[in-house]
C-alpha cells in the first residue's frame, strides 16, 4: 500500500491541535512553537502533494478510499484534482503566517489565572481548523465533505467568541458581548446552510443510492443514473445555498462583516482567505460536478447575485469607518467576482475564479495582518484615529499600500491577473454583466486609495507619533506574502498549469464550450 499522502497532510495538523492543547499551562512559548513547527510540517507535505500532482494525468488523483460504514455506502475516500491541490498549498501556506501574527493574541491577560490556557487553546483551534479544511478540499465522498463542512464551525466560534480583537473603543462587557454576538450569528448562519444541505445530501443518496463522487458522475455519465429535471434543480439548491453562506454571496453575507470584526487579524484571515474558499470550491466540485443541468437553469439568477455582491460590497466599503470591516465588505465583493467567475461557464472565468481564491487569500492576508499590527500599536480600528503613519513608521506603511493595490488588483500583482481572467470569460458569454462588474474594480480603487489616504499620509496625529515600525517577526509575516504576490502577479504559470486541465473536466461536466469569437478570425486577416 502507498504512503497515504493525503490523510498525513490533514493528520499531521490534526494531531498537532491535540498535543498544542495538551501542553502545560506554564509553558505557552513552547505551544506556539509547536503549532509553528506542525504548520510548517504541513507545509512541506503540501508541497509535495502539489510536486507529485500531473496535470495532464487523472482528473483526482493521490487517490485513497476505505470503507467507513458500510451499511450506508459512505467511504472515507479522498482524492484531489488540480483545483483542490492549488486551494491546499494556500492552506498550508498561510497558517504558519497566521500563526506568526498571532503569537501574542492569546497571551493571558493579569486578570487571568494561571491556570487558564488560552494560548495553548488558540492555536490548537488554528490547527485543527487547518486540519478541516485541507480534508474538505480532499474528500471526493459527499458524506464525507459533509461532515467536514459542518466540523470546521465549531473551532471557527471559539475562535470569534472566545479571542476576539482586544482593540475595541468600548468597554469589556461591551466587547464581549459583541465577540458573542459575532460568534453566534457566524455559526446560526452556516449551520441552517448546513441543515439545509444535509437534506440535499440525503436525498442525493436516495436518488444515486451512494454518495462517491466519482460513482455519481460516472453513472451520470453512462446513462445508469437518472435523475429527474424537478429532483436535480432541488438538490443543487440545497447544496448551493449551504456554499452561497459559507462563499459569503449577498444577501447571505451579513454574517461576515461581524465575524472579521470581532475576531483578531489573525482569525480574520482564517476566515476569508482559508474557510470561506470551501464554499467556493464546493459550488465548482459538488454543484456544478453533479447538478451540471440544475447549474445551468439556475446561472442567470446567480450571475446576478454575484452582480449585486460586487457592486454592493465595494460600496459599502467605500463608506466603512472600521478597517477590519472595511476589509471585509472589500472581500464580499471579492468573492462575488469568484462566483460571477464560476457561473460565467468559460474556462476563462473557471480558471480566473480558481487563481482569484489562491491570490484573494494572498492578497487579504497581507493587508489585514498589516492592519492587525497597525490596530495593536493605536488600540483602535477606526480610521478616523489614524493619520501621518507614513512619517513614523514607513515600513509599515509601505506594506500596507501594497497590499491595498494588491486588494485593488493592480496589474502586476497576483489578484490583476485572476481578475483579467474572470472579466474575459464573462465578457465571453454575458457581456452586459461584465460590464457591470468593471464597476467593482473602479470602486475597489476608491475605498482602498482613501483608506491609505486617512491612515497614511497627512498630518502626524498624537497618538500615532511614537508607533514603532514593523518588527522582525511581523517582517517575517509580511515580506513573504508580498514577494508571493508579485511572482504571481508577474509569473502565474505554475498555478495555471495546474488549474487548466481541472477546469477543462468541470466544463465537459456542464457540457459547456467557450463561445466562438462573432468574427471569424480569416475574415479578419482578409480585412488586413
Amino acid at each position: 500500500m502507498s504512503f497515504p499522502l493525503l490523510t498525513a497532510t490533514a493528520a499531521v495538523p490534526a494531531v498537532g491541535a491535540i498535543l498544542t492543547a495538551a501542553v502545560p499551562a506554564a509553558r505557552r512559548t513552547a505551544a506556539k512553537w509547536l503549532a509553528l513547527t506542525v504548520s510548517l510540517v504541513t507545509l512541506v507535505l503540501a508541497g509535495i502533494v502539489f510536486a507529485r500532482f500531473e496535470p495532464g494525468g487523472d482528473r483526482y488523483q493521490l487517490t485513497e478510499s476505505h470503507s467507513w460504514i458500510k451499511d450506508f455506502g459512505v467511504r472515507y475516500e479522498l482524492g484531489v484534482d488540480g483545483i483542490g491541490v492549488a486551494l491546499i498549498a494556500l492552506t498550508a501556506l498561510l497558517i504558519p503566517f497566521v500563526i506568526l501574527a498571532g503569537w501574542h493574541d492569546a497571551d493571558p491577560l493579569e486578570t487571568q489565572s494561571k491556570r487558564w490556557r488560552p494560548t495553548q487553546g488558540f492555536f490548537a483551534l488554528i490547527l485543527m481548523v487547518e486540519a478541516m479544511v485541507i480534508l474538505s478540499f480532499e474528500a471526493t465522498d459527499v458524506f464525507l465533505f459533509y461532515i467536514l463542512f459542518e466540523a470546521m464551525l465549531i473551532p471557527m466560534y471559539f475562535l470569534i467568541g472566545g479571542f476576539g480583537d482586544r482593540a475595541h473603543s468600548g468597554t469589556d462587557e461591551n466587547a464581549a458581548a459583541q465577540r458573542s454576538y459575532a460568534a453566534v450569528k457566524f455559526l446560526l448562519y452556516n449551520l441552517v446552510g448546513g441543515l439545509i444541505m444535509l437534506a440535499a445530501v440525503i436525498g442525493l443518496y436516495v436518488v444515486a443510492g451512494n454518495f462517491s463522487l466519482t460513482e455519481i458522475a460516472e453513472a451520470r455519465a453512462s446513462g445508469s443514473l437518472e435523475m429527474a429535471s424537478s429532483t436535480e434543480k432541488w438538490l443543487f439548491l440545497g447544496f448551493f445555498f449551504a456554499f452561497a453562506v459559507k462563499a459569503p454571496l449577498w444577501p447571505l453575507h451579513t454574517w461576515l462583516p461581524n465575524a472579521m470584526g470581532e475576531a483578531t487579524a489573525p482569525v480574520a484571515v482564517l476566515i476569508t482567505a482559508v474557510v470561506d474558499k470551501v464554499g467556493t470550491f464546493a459550488m465548482l466540485r459538488f454543484c456544478l460536478g453533479l447538478f451540471p443541468e440544475a447549474s445551468k437553469w439556475a446561472t442567470p439568477a446567480i450571475v446576478v447575485l454575484a452582480l449585486i455582491s460586487i457592486v454592493y460590497g465595494a460600496l459599502v466599503a467605500v463608506g466603512q469607518r472600521d478597517i477590519k470591516r472595511l476589509v471585509a465588505y472589500a472581500s464580499i465583493s471579492h468573492f462575488g467576482f469568484i462566483i460571477l467567475g464560476i457561473f460565467a461557464m468559460t474556462s476563462q472565468g473557471q480558471s480566473g475564479a480558481t487563481l482569484y481564491m489562491v491570490n484573494h487569500g494572498i492578497s487579504t492576508a497581507a493587508l489585514m495582518l498589516v492592519a492587525g499590527f497597525l490596530i495593536s500599536r493605536r488600540g483602535s480600528r477606526l480610521i478616523a484615529d489614524y493619520g501621518g503613519v507614513q512619517k513614523v513608521a514607513p515600513v509599515l506603511a509601505g506594506t500596507f499600500l501594497i497590499g491595498g493595490l494588491a486588494t485593488l488588483s493592480l496589474p502586476g500583482l497576483a489578484p490583476f491577473v485572476s481578475e483579467f481572467l474572470v472579466l474575459v470569460g464573462t465578457f465571453a458569454r454575458y457581456p452586459v454583466a461584465g460590464i457591470v462588474a468593471t464597476t467593482g474594480i473602479v470602486l475597489a480603487a476608491l475605498y482602498v486609495l482613501v483608506l491609505y489616504q486617512r491612515t497614511m499620509t497627512g498630518p502626524v496625529k498624537e497618538e500615532v507619533r511614537s508607533m514603532p515600525d514593523l518588527r522582525p517577526r511581523e517582517l517575517a509575516v509580511v515580506t513573504p506574502l508580498i514577494a508571493l504576490l508579485l511572482f504571481l502577479g508577474v509569473f502565474p504559470k505554475p498555478l495555471t498549469d495546474v488549474v487548466n486541465p481541472a477546469v477543462r473536466h468541470t466544463m465537459s461536466d456542464v457540457q459547456r464550450t467557450d463561445p466562438q469569437p462573432e468574427v471569424p478570425v480569416q475574415n479578419v486577416e482578409a480585412a488586413k
